[in-house]
């Protein structure tokens, strides 16, 4: 049981490392850009790897440098510690406001809010203005960024996580049961009813425990024998 225990820590560690350390994309600047009309727009993006390419979203939809609109460029250049992008929109329109995403190959997805005024009431255009991005559009650009490779080690690692919590949960409700049946066992009739009928309920609902649990296969010791609540009753009485 202990080297099963360390077995399973161990990988809930591999874990945290894996996702403290995890391929992502990051924002330069701010989260939140203003820029008036007609003025260029400019994100940058820097990703802690070597990403193989570089996408950009504006809203749900894939940025299109052969668009009609035109003056939309990208640079893309290889550094020492990963990758950095650079979009820029010349011209700048009220159509540009909204969430633009960064989108690496194989890394974490990062996201700024664009928000082009027209000078005479910026307040208002930048209540008005813009394309929030909603959840469920993060996540799914998230998985699709990772690759199979990352993507298989992190379901690994939560699947180990899991079978972890399972096993330490079904090892005390069961060393519970063992306890409870020895003290019923000790008191025999030595003891008031009411005494006798606590340590049944609580059986009971160890036992109940261990049922909504999912199974899990432990091995049996030769001292050790199974444990329900008809054997406590016919030792508590």
């Amino acid at each position: 049981n202990t080297k099963s225990i360390l077995f399973r820590i161990n990988f809930t560690a591999s874990l945290i490392d894996f996702l403290s350390t995890a391929a992502r994309a990051k924002i330069i600047g701010s989260q939140e850009v203003h820029v008036k009309k007609g003025s260029t727009i400019s994100l940058s993006c820097v990703v802690n790897v070597h990403a193989s390419s570089i996408s950009w979203y504006h809203g749900s939809s894939i940025v299109d440098f052969d668009s009609a609109r035109g003056g939309i460029s990208l640079e893309t250049e290889k550094t020492e510690g990963g990758t950095s992008s650079r979009l820029m929109l010349t011209r700048a329109t009220l159509r540009d406001s909204g969430n633009y995403t960064c989108v690496p190959t194989g890394a974490i997805s990062a996201s700024v809010q664009v928000h082009v005024l027209n000078g005479e009431h910026p307040a208002a255009m930048q209540t008005s203005s813009g394309v929030p991005c909603p959840t469920h559009q993060a996540l799914i650009l998230l998985f699709v960024s990772l690759n199979s490779c990352n993507l298989s080690k992190l379901i690994f690692f939560i699947s180990n996580l899991l079978e972890t919590v399972r096993f330490l949960l079904t090892t005390t409700i069961a060393n519970f049961l063992v306890h409870i049946r020895r003290l019923a066992s000790s008191f025999g009739g030595r003891h008031s009813k009411s005494t006798s009928y606590v340590l049944l309920t609580l059986a009971s609902i160890g036992t109940h425990l261990r049922i909504a649990l999912p199974k899990f296969q432990r091995r049996r010791t030769t001292t050790e024998r199974p444990t329900d609540l008809a054997s406590v009753r016919t030792q508590s009485r």
